[in-house]
């Protein structure tokens, strides 16, 4: 008896044991995971996500804001956290927040607008506003769209190979949007759009924002899709003293902070396993401290291995193989293109800025350049696309959200040894006559008054049509010998002179685009020019005219120009090539102050860079100009000497000589320059030039001989919102002298 009872109490225990073990294989934990909103801060969760898969933790449900919703969603997409740590660290985010639009992607009018003016303003029905974001986010939106192409045809985010969802906030209502369908990188950017930093995104007829505005931890909505257990990283901004507290835009994420700090009490208890990284040394632009926070966010995961284990054991195996080796798509098949949003700009102007062709399979460098072109115009918000998968190819849904502020103002402030300072006002109409117009006019006063007025209508790859009408003027001392040179004048015992310079210039003519970068047009030119002195006065007694006329014009001619710019960069390029060719025919003269005959101008220049290491670039340029035909008239010489561009006619810079030392019908120039960049748009440059300056130098031969004229320069420049700021010294061994020449701010 005593037998069979313990064989029934042996037989109990074991088959308690086999049922608990049984219970215990069969459970099947689901875990979701809440990425918290914190700009750079949220590479943390990077960090964090290194060590939930070295646990073996199966994540069944992803829920983030902003920066979370970023990372949380190519996590769910299938990116391993070794390929996020790779895809960040290789990214610029200067470049990538900036809106920073490469300079190949633009037209030469598009380049010449972004290389002069330092701040834009809305100005429609003569109300001057502010722009809705620093950056229009365009750059990652293309980014996250190559990035999810993979999973371009799924339109609920609960299809991801892990199902996700991000929040955004109805900049209308302030209210909390559930983002779980749609485009998926149109979602993540609306998501992501940090308030002042990036222009709210228009998504199903709402503007959506940040979603950390109206809830920066989704955990609520993420209990309620049937998780039984959350994981949670906490990355969002703790409150700062008053010290660190010294812009609008830290005043403003402070404010927001207040909220999102006292919601973390209540959501904090419905977090099962909360990790909150100490990112407190970081803001939420570090972004240059990107393996630092991601280091961080694993740093702080680790103290938590023992639990994500112990998750982890409770679990089947995941046998998604989700995060394989992935290989991001370089290139897509672009079968044909819709186009939707478009009301003022037809098909037609947004197919020739684009530049994609159809039924060819192309790089999404080539696709992403296309939108850029886009961009650059300035005539749309934002353009958003969808890759829509076919039976052969893809199909390219364009959606574009045109630009409703036609009117702006801009301005900038300039200083160099010619012109002095300088306050540049310009206004700018979009579509005053022709949709695809732009008429803008520049109003220049400080120590010299200037204007520009262009009319341009911009048809891209076919003949573009413009108008410009502009006065230039400046005052500068010069030696006796070059008022003696350049005009008739008799002998006065004056060693300087000081010149008053006046041109006033129409143009009209035409243009045609080879490619993006290679340009070529013709036109009619009427040009008066003036130069005088009052330090010279022939006729004391003529207290009617004080003033000497130097030099007189009135000038009739025709002209062509063929250019080619692939520099990186206006200012500091590193890689590149530009050459400009340029022939004015002078037909007649209706008013002149010497004996004119029909005369010609050719003049060109050709320059290339490289980079020999990623600080270190080389800059060589060569140029030449010529007069063919006699004539007396003096002002459209070439004057070589100082430092700057965009002056009027055929003055050119000349290191170790000042403004207008050099002059003559003719000339040939070389220039050698090394730029180090020290720091981060911080340049070091040493500059070398050599010249041959003569009347009728190529007649002569004296073009092929030693050089007469030589210079040397050491400078420094900063690349600054208000333009580049430079100072140079420069030294000439002929003349065993030496300038200083200051250049501050765009040039115009």
């Amino acid at each position: 008896m005593k037998k069979i009872t313990f064989l029934i109490l042996l037989c109990c225990y074991f088959g308690g044991f086999a049922q608990n073990n049984t219970s215990k294989t069969q459970e099947d934990l689901k875990v979701g995971l809440v990425l918290s909103g914190g700009g750079a801060k949220g590479l943390a969760h990077i960090g964090a996500l290194k060590v939930i898969k070295e646990a073996g933790v199966r994540i069944d449900y992803i829920s983030g804001s902003s920066m979370g919703a970023v990372v949380g969603s190519l996590y769910a997409a299938g990116y391993s956290p070794a390929e996020l740590d790779s895809i960040f660290n290789q990214t610029n985010f200067s470049i990538l927040i900036q809106d920073d639009l490469p300079r190949g992607v633009k037209s030469f009018y598009e380049k010449e607008q972004s290389e002069r003016y330092a701040v834009t303003l809305p100005f429609d029905d003569f109300k001057i506003g502010f722009p809705s974001g620093l950056s229009k986010g365009q750059n990652i939106y293309n980014l996250l769209s190559q990035l999810t192409s993979h999973v371009s045809d799924v339109q609920k985010f609960e299809n991801l190979p892990i199902p996700f969802f991000c929040t955004g906030t109805d900049i209308e209502t302030g209210k909390e949007v559930i983002l779980s369908s749609g485009s998926l990188p149109q979602a993540v950017s609306a998501s992501s759009a940090i308030p002042s930093l990036f222009s709210p995104v228009p998504m199903n007829g709402k503007l959506i924002t940040d979603g950390g505005v109206a809830n920066n931890y989704p955990v609520e909505e993420l209990r309620r899709r049937g998780v039984d257990y959350i994981i949670g990283i906490d990355v969002q901004d703790s409150l700062v003293n008053r010290k660190e507290l010294q812009s609008a835009f830290e005043i403003l994420t402070q404010v927001n902070n207040f909220r999102t700090i006292n919601d973390m009490r209540t959501k904090r208890k419905l977090t099962d396993l909360y990790i909150h990284p100490d990112i407190t040394k970081f803001s939420i632009l570090s972004f240059d401290k990107g393996e630092a926070i991601i280091n961080e966010g694993e740093k702080e995961s680790r103290n938590f291995l023992n639990e994500l284990k112990a998750i982890a054991n409770r679990q089947k195996a995941d046998n998604r193989n989700l995060h394989l080796k992935r290989i991001i798509n370089d290139s897509v098949y672009i079968r044909r293109i819709n186009i939707t949003g478009n009301n003022n700009y037809p098909r037609s102007y947004i197919r020739g800025k684009l530049k994609i062709p159809t039924d060819k399979k192309i790089a999404y460098k080539t696709l992403n350049s296309g939108l850029n072109n886009l961009s650059a115009t300035g005539n749309f918000r934002r353009v958003d696309y969808q890759l829509i998968p076919q039976e052969e190819g893809n199909d390219l849904q364009l959606i574009v959200h045109e630009n409703n502020t036609n009117t702006s103002l801009r301005f900038a402030l300039h200083y160099d040894e010619l012109y002095r300072s300088a306050a540049l006002a310009n206004i700018t109409h979009k579509s005053l006559l022709l949709t695809n117009d732009i008429t803008s006019i520049d109003l220049i006063i400080g120590d010299n008054f200037r204007y520009d007025f262009n009319y341009y209508i911009d048809k891209g790859s076919y003949w573009s049509i413009g108008l410009n009408s502009s006065v230039d003027q400046f005052e500068e001392d010069v030696g006796f010998d070059f008022v003696k040179k350049n005009s008739s004048i008799g002998d006065f015992d004056v060693n300087q002179v000081e010149i008053d310079y006046l041109d006033f210039t129409n143009q009209f003519y035409v243009e045609t685009f080879f490619v993006k970068a290679f340009r070529f047009g013709m036109g009619a030119e009427h040009k008066y020019t003036k130069l005088k002195t009052e330090t010279i006065i022939e006729d004391k007694e003529d207290l009617a005219a004080p003033r000497t006329i130097l030099e007189q014009s009135n000038l009739f001619s025709t002209f062509g120009y063929l250019e080619l710019d692939t520099y990186d960069n206006a200012y500091f390029p590193s890689s590149g090539t530009h050459f400009m060719g340029d022939f004015h025919l002078y037909l007649f003269d209706s008013q002149s102050s010497f004996s004119f005959s029909e005369f010609s101008i050719a003049k060109g220049s050709v320059g290339h860079a490289f980079s020999l290491s990623d600080k270190f670039s080389v800059r060589a340029n060569t140029e030449t100009g010529f007069r063919i035909g006699n004539n007396d008239m003096n002002t459209l010489n070439f004057f070589l000497g100082g430092y700057g561009n965009n002056y009027v006619n055929n003055i050119t810079q000349f290191y170790g000589y000042n403004f207008l030392g050099l002059s003559a019908d003719s000339y040939i120039k070389a220039l050698v320059e090394l730029d180090y960049e020290i720091f981060r748009k911080n340049h070091i440059i040493a500059s070398y030039n050599i010249a041959n300056v003569e009347d009728d130098l190529y007649k002569t031969g004296n073009w092929f001989s030693l050089p007469d004229f030589s210079g040397f320069a050491v400078g420094y420049g900063i690349e600054t919102f208000l333009g580049p700021l430079e100072a140079k010294y420069s030294y000439s061994p002929e003349r065993g002298e030496s300038e200083w020449l200051l250049s501050l701010g765009f040039w115009f």
